[in-house]
């Protein structure tokens, strides 16, 4: 399928700075990571989660692991972890698994855990598994200013 156009419009219509990279086929965040020679703790890995209401899309550092107890009681609602048959409808430009890091530019609510944002740079994959988007801290922070930020990981 290639780059999600979605998210590509998205960033450029808000005048962020990035940097697309090339790897080879990885099918997780922590081994895109791998493949493209970043650091785990600055690979943002996304979660899609999901109640009666609507989604939310949960933004971890690929070397953490959500807990989901804590952003339950955080948004004080009784969220699951979405198949990938609903990550496909949700991100439907998007290869299979292949989520980006932001969810406004698809009208899903995002979370991003504290711990990226004090990375100096994030990469986070661009709608398949074979591209990442690279940011400087700072456009991350940027981009995400108006989402809710709560540390919702721990370390692996």
């Amino acid at each position: 399928m290639g780059v999600a156009t979605t998210v590509q419009e998205y960033l450029d219509n808000r005048g962020v700075l990035y940097d697309v990279i090339e790897h080879a086929p990885a099918e997780s965040a922590m081994r895109a990571a791998q493949a493209a020679h970043v650091p785990g703790d600055q690979m943002a890995k996304p979660v899609l989660l999901g109640d009666d209401t609507s989604y939310l899309l949960a933004v971890v550092p690929a070397t953490h692991r959500l807990d989901l107890d804590r952003l339950n009681q955080l948004t004080a609602r009784s969220l699951v972890i979405m198949n990938e048959d609903e990550m496909e409808v949700a991100f439907a430009d998007c290869d299979r698994g292949a989520l980006p890091a932001v969810g406004e530019p698809y009208g899903i609510d995002t979370v991003v855990d504290t711990a990226l944002l004090k990375a100096e740079d994030i990469y986070f994959e661009f709608g398949d598994h074979q591209h990442l988007i690279h940011l400087k801290g700072e456009q991350f922070r940027k981009l995400t200013q108006d989402v809710h930020r709560a540390q919702v990981s721990h370390h692996l």
